[in-house]
């Protein structure tokens, strides 16, 4: 799906959270179902996800890493929606440099980076290298609350 002007006007507004479908269309000039139909086709086909999201800062007890993973073989793709079912992952990218996926993970007192790494990716076969990103600050991050 291309995004066209009105699309991405709608995305606009719906980040400021609960902006009621009304508002939006009175604000564009076009009619409520409008911009409930478009929603609901943005939806459908995967170019928009309405979720609530957290600063994961306001979490007592959790902390956030990056964790870069240099593989074997080059099977980005694959291994990428492999580590994305773990656990502690909230977020997986195929990137470039010197890592080929970055992934995101929320860690907690009880499940820390050491169980991380023993109890999820040592299953992951194919792993040549991790390095570890601890974020003690971060500005403006907000993610799904996976735990």
């Amino acid at each position: 799906m291309k995004l066209d002007e009105t699309n991405v006007t709608i995305i606009q507004h719906l980040k400021e959270g609960r902006k009621p479908f009304k508002l939006i269309a009175d604000e564009l000039g076009v009619a409520e179902n409008t911009v409930r139909s478009r929603v609901a086709k943005m939806t459908e086909e995967g170019v928009l996800d309405i979720t609530g999201l957290v600063n994961p800062e306001s979490i007592h007890g959790k902390k956030m890493a990056y964790v870069g993973v240099k593989l074997k073989d080059m099977d980005l793709v694959k291994k990428g929606a492999e580590f994305s079912k773990l656990k502690s992952v909230v977020h997986t990218s195929v990137v470039t440099g010197r890592f080929d996926l970055m992934l995101l993970v929320m860690l907690d007192e009880e499940h820390d980076l050491l169980e991380f790494y023993t109890d999820e990716i040592s299953h992951i076969k194919g792993v040549l290298s991790i390095e570890t990103f601890v974020i003690y600050k971060s500005y403006d991050m907000k993610v799904p609350y996976i735990f």
